[in-house]
């Protein structure tokens, strides 16, 4: 198992998108602040690019793209040899799926050594931002990392509260707080004054509501041409996120009537950096909105298109910042309710710097043990016979959690022009698959339509 001998501690993050990986190194790096940080990227539909990678910010010591069985080779590896692949913490940030996909096959990797646990790496895992859907489904893929990190004391009660409803132990729930949550408060209104509207991959999802929320956003623009009004973006056309977006606000914004008008901008970037320059944050139901709220700034939570639980909005029900582009338009600038941002995890009431210390103390105190028992993923071939499997079949790993035949590859295997030719195949159809999803598919739809 690894060893606990090394001067600095060492820690791993899995992560298959530009948020997650954006979580994941944040939380890492704030776990355990003087560690070595070595990043690995699933690979997957929605790895994230280079131009991604860069505006996410979140940096590490080292970072490669890599298989999950490849992944857990390397984590059963180090485990043997106690070698620099041998890590103290090891933060799973990714969709529910692959969690418990990585967790079955480091249970069976480290149990082949010893069945009974011992020294391991602590497995710490948790969600990017706002949990408004697939709470169960989630909670559930996730159950049998060490810790589950809970963005605010309402996530943590309901994290509890599912777990405990299914019988499972609920007590590696650690509240702590989101990672990227900061910044410099906002003092006074930006010359030009600067309204934000954090557009979504997959909220909503149709067309009509697309279009509708940005013809809101230049028809406000006319409306006050004193004001700059940017539409922040997530991705540049063709490349993915945590979720597929069919419908690029780019694509979009050019078939406009008129197009944009001069005080109208699409941009790109950190949003911590557009931050710095938003008067008025507008959205639907983004993690953006609580970014925007720790720091004081006027934050809007659309009504326009309902409180609906598919756009997520009405997780900000009791904030006060629920409100309308009519309302916007007017002048109106929403004021947030303390109570509810408290049990939120956003720090109004300057809590966020205490934040992790009892997530950082756990992990720390895992991490310091001679034995750590084998992990207990709830859900197994016996709890989910007709799920489970499926789940890790996409993953390359048999129900037992041991990687499936032809999903092993040696070293010798992936060297030289056999690995560049393979590369390029795979960047090939992930160009194809991308494709796909944005443009042949949303066509299928509407042929069947007709």
């Amino acid at each position: 198992m690894p060893s606990r001998t090394h001067s600095a501690p060492r820690v791993a993050v899995l992560a298959d998108s530009d948020t997650r990986w954006k979580w994941g190194a944040l939380t890492a790096r704030r776990l355990q602040p003087d560690a070595r940080l070595d990043g690995y990227l699933l690979r997957g539909r929605a790895t994230p690019t280079v131009r991604q990678l860069g505006e996410v910010g979140a940096r590490a010591d080292s970072l490669r793209e890599i298989r999950g069985v490849d992944f857990l080779d390397l984590m059963e590896r180090g485990a043997h040899t106690g070698d620099r692949t041998g890590y103290d913490v090891l933060v799973l940030a990714c969709v529910g799926g692959a969690v418990q996909a990585m967790l079955h096959g480091l249970r069976h990797a480290w149990r082949a050594q010893d069945p009974a646990g011992g020294r391991r790496p602590v497995v710490v895992t948790g969600y990017v931002g706002v949990v408004y859907e697939k709470l169960a489904d989630g909670l559930l893929l996730r159950h049998g990392a060490d810790v589950v990190l809970a963005n605010s004391r309402h996530d943590a009660d309901r994290f509890r509260a599912v777990y405990q409803g299914v019988g499972a132990p609920d007590d590696g729930v650690v509240e702590c707080a989101l990672p990227f949550l900061g910044g410099a408060p906002y003092e006074a209104p930006n010359t030009p004054y600067t309204v934000v509207f954090a557009a979504q991959p997959s909220v909503p999802e149709n067309r009509e509501g697309r279009t509708y929320l940005l013809r809101r956003a230049v028809e406000h623009a006319r409306r006050h041409p004193d004001r700059e009004v940017l539409v922040k973006l997530r991705s540049r056309p063709g490349e993915h996120t945590t979720h597929i977006e069919e419908l690029p606000y780019q694509k979009l914004a050019a078939r406009l009537p008129g197009g944009l008008p001069a005080n109208c901008r699409l941009v790109y970037g950190n949003m911590g950096e557009v931050l710095d320059r938003t008067d008025l944050m507008v959205t639907v139901s983004s993690t953006a909105a609580l970014e925007s709220l720790h720091r004081g700034i006027p934050t809007a939570v659309l009504t326009d298109l309902g409180i609906r639980e598919a756009l997520g909005n009405h997780h900000f029900l009791g904030s006060g910042c629920l409100a309308s582009w009519d309302e916007l338009d007017a002048g109106h600038r929403p004021e947030p309710r303390p109570e509810w941002l408290a049990r939120q995890g956003v720090a109004a009431d300057g809590t966020y710097a205490t934040a992790f210390d009892a997530a950082r103390d756990r992990v720390a105190a895992l991490a310091a043990a001679d034995h750590l028992p084998p992990l207990t993923p709830y859900y197994t071939p016996r709890t989910a016979p007709g799920y489970l499997p499926g789940i890790l079949a996409r993953y390359g790993l048999d129900p037992q959690g041991a990687p499936l035949a032809g999903h092993v590859e040696s070293a010798q295997e992936a060297a030289g022009l056999r690995k560049f030719a393979r590369d390029t195949v795979r960047e090939a159809a992930r160009g194809a698959y991308r494709h796909g999803v944005q443009r042949v598919a949303p066509a299928i739809r509407r042929w069947g339509q007709l």
